[in-house]
């Protein structure tokens, strides 16, 4: 294993602990505030704009909030796609049809997270998307991406990369989460945007 990779885990676990501390401070109040300014942020992105197929995620927790803006989306007639995490944790995709698609499926002692209830579309489904919408704890001034750990999006990159596809990559932050740096591992792939209740930042 590269060199960067073994001194960047340790580091990126602190940094994922701390990130997460701050999140779990926040108020209801604070979330649906911080969820309204977001999907006004996004929807004035041209990326979104011009997008026929979006893939996105639904917000858990303290995360960032993403149904304001997966609604819009949908009533603007773009096509949304919802993860399905899998149990090798790639992902499956679904199509959003609205907020009574969804559905709330526990994966073993990790927390609840809601999916779309309707047919399985296959991990290849993404490869449609003109923009993909990234989970993520902070994104740093390179554009790179500090997840949680899991590994899925990297999966998600992966096979976009391998296919030759070039969607869009944003991720959806609070304004505290972009760092002057994160980390980095040989496999990271830098996203084009960070979109926060503030404002959008480019990196390409």
């Amino acid at each position: 294993m590269n060199h960067v990779g073994r001194e960047a885990e340790p580091d990126k676990r602190m940094l994922r602990q701390g990130f997460l501390a701050v999140r779990s401070r926040l108020t209801a109040g604070d979330l649906r505030e911080t969820a309204e300014a977001l999907a006004v942020r996004a929807l004035e992105l041209p990326e979104l704009a011009r997008a026929r197929t979006v893939a996105a995620y639904v917000s858990v927790g303290s995360e960032p909030g993403t149904l304001a803006l997966l609604d819009a989306l949908h009533a603007r007639g773009v096509r949304v796609l919802l993860p399905v995490l899998m149990a090798d944790d790639d992902l499956d995709w679904g199509a959003y049809a609205g907020g009574g698609s969804l559905t709330r499926v526990q994966h073993g002692g990790r927390m609840a997270l809601l999916e779309p209830a309707g047919e399985r579309l296959g991990p290849g489904a993404v490869l449609a998307a003109d923009t993909v919408l990234l989970p993520g704890l902070a994104v740093d001034r390179h554009g790179l991406r500090l997840g949680r750990g899991g590994g899925s999006y990297d999966r998600v990159l992966a096979r976009l990369e391998r296919a030759g596809s070039d969607p869009a990559l944003v991720v959806l932050l609070y304004d505290t989460e972009v760092v002057d740096d994160v980390p980095r591992e040989p496999h990271d792939r830098p996203v084009h945007a960070v979109v926060t209740p503030s404002g959008v930042r480019r990196f390409r």
